[in-house]
């Protein structure tokens, strides 16, 4: 099977992906959640004219001439409206939030007037109308605000709560399986014999899975040996994954056994090689109704993967329209680069923002996939198309920020 591009592939991930159903959970609950269904405001915001500022709530034609004593005839705080109407010549101390009592149509600010015992004076003069929050100013009821497919941020719930939402209808949180792989790891913390190794990729998808939305269920280690990950498979399986993401062992050597181990089990091989580096031996099938992406074992060639692959198929899974956006954006070079093979390139890069302009972006001399310090400590993947020409200090690029 030849490479196919990174742009192929993804298209690939994301037209096999299923969209899972849906659950209502209390809004307390929905950060990070994406929406099932639309939502529609059950209630106008703000439901009445509301004080946009502390002063006295009057008639616009009663302070029009500096000097004017005003009757003050209530008080109206947030949460306690005046009840009666405003005459002619009276005032009502007003509060922020305070529904503005029938009768008055202007807020006089408490720093342009003296209160005197139950007089106000005015010190200076305001325009008719101002410092009042109109009714339906935000939305109205009935308005659509969020669309089936938004993913809820802290912004976006504290809308969903002003339009009245106590439950909201969401997808269901992928559930993905991450089942690390090698004779070679251990777990953190463990005892490791002279040549193995500590596992850390597990952590790192996790991670990546909590960010795009999906929950986590860790596996394990799995040995090189066909039991052994069929054990794993299985174990995914009765734990009702929606993906399997394996760790490992997805290339061609004598000890890379989980393709064939996955083709024993029926897994429907979409594709296994991309046109990328790092992270070349990608394995995207299906296995019944769980999705499978086969990440390689080196760390950097995992976690660019799974940035690239992995956290849109968990978005597509749950209706997020902007699953395949692109992450990138513009930045500068900081060093010259050379001449692209055929594999598009994602180079470990130091990021310094700019405030005057392109963030500019220096790649790391080493890009080892093994690097995992140097991982950690980028700023951005600098990105290098198949082929692409050199290019110079100074000129733009395209960078994934991290």
């Amino acid at each position: 099977m030849s490479l196919i591009s990174v742009e192929e592939a993804l298209q690939r991930v994301l037209a096999s992906a299923r969209l899972l159903g849906d659950e209502t959970i209390a809004i307390d609950e929905a950060h990070g959640r994406t929406l099932a269904t639309p939502l529609v405001s059950k209630r106008t915001q703000p439901p009445f004219d509301a004080s946009a500022m502390d002063g006295y709530a009057v008639r616009g034609a009663d302070i029009a001439v500096v000097g004017t004593a005003l009757r003050v005839v209530g008080e109206a705080a947030a949460g306690h409206g005046f009840n009666g109407e405003l005459g002619a010549m009276e005032a009502v101390r007003i509060f922020t939030g305070a529904p503005v009592p029938k009768g008055a149509d202007t807020i006089l600010l408490q720093e342009y007037a003296r209160r005197e015992g139950d007089t106000v004076l005015v010190e200076t003069s305001e325009v008719t109308g101002r410092h009042i929050r109109h009714t339906g100013l935000d939305f109205a009821k009935g308005d659509p605000l969020l669309k089936a497919g938004h993913r809820l941020n802290e912004r976006s719930l504290a809308l969903a709560a002003a339009m009245d939402h106590g439950a909201l209808t969401v997808h269901r949180k992928p559930r993905v399986a991450i089942l690390a792989t090698g004779d070679e790891l251990v777990r953190p913390g463990e005892a490791a014999r002279h040549d193995q190794i500590v596992a850390s990729n597990h952590l790192t998808v996790a991670a990546l899975v909590r960010a795009a939305g999906g929950e986590p269920v860790q596996l394990g280690i799995a040995g090189d040996s066909f039991f052994a990950l069929e054990r794993g498979i299985i174990a995914a399986e009765a734990e009702h994954a929606d993906i399997l993401v394996t760790l490992g062992g997805a290339s061609v050597g004598d000890h890379d056994l989980v393709q064939s181990a996955l083709a024993r089990r029926g897994m429907e091989l979409g594709f296994w090689r991309i046109a990328m580096r790092p992270g070349k031996p990608l394995i995207h099938g299906r296995l019944g109704a769980m999705a499978i992406l086969g990440l390689p074992g080196n760390p950097v060639s995992s976690y660019v993967c799974a940035r690239l692959f992995l956290m849109p198929l968990i978005r597509q899974m749950q209706g997020d329209p902007d699953a395949a956006h692109d992450p990138t954006e513009p930045a500068i070079l900081g060093c010259d680069v050379r001449q692209n093979d055929k594999r598009q390139d994602y180079l470990r890069s130091n990021l310094v923002n700019d405030p005057g302009g392109l963030p500019v972006a220096t790649p790391y001399d080493v890009q080892d996939s093994s690097m995992i310090r140097v991982c950690a400590e980028a700023g951005a993947l600098v990105l290098r198309p198949p082929h692409a020409p050199p290019q110079r200090k100074g000129e733009k690029c395209r960078i994934i920020r991290l």
